[in-house]
């Protein structure tokens, strides 16, 4: 099988590109590579349960920081985590 130059850059930018803006957020965010469940389906369950908070911590526009800030906030005070979660 041969493939270009052009169309192998193309493949690889689109790979990083979805690294970028969805694993490399979700490990900086909530360390998720440094997550030792392995057990049944509880890797998939949480990996789920991070999609949503950090989808929930991005639509939060009130704090002008990124995830990972936003996740400790959210952890250490108790009407941000309500703002979080109520955020429309």
């Amino acid at each position: 099988m041969k493939i270009s130059a052009e169309r192998l850059a193309q493949a690889t930018r689109a790979h990083w590109h979805i690294e970028n803006s969805l694993h490399w957020c979700l490990d900086v965010a909530m360390n998720e590579d440094g997550c030792r469940i392995r057990r049944d389906g509880a890797p998939e369950v949480l990996a789920g349960v991070r999609h949503i908070a950090l989808n929930l911590l991005k639509k939060e526009t009130s704090f002008k920081k990124g995830g990972r800030a936003k996740h400790l906030k959210a952890a250490s005070n108790e009407s941000y985590l309500e703002k979080v979660l109520n955020s429309k």
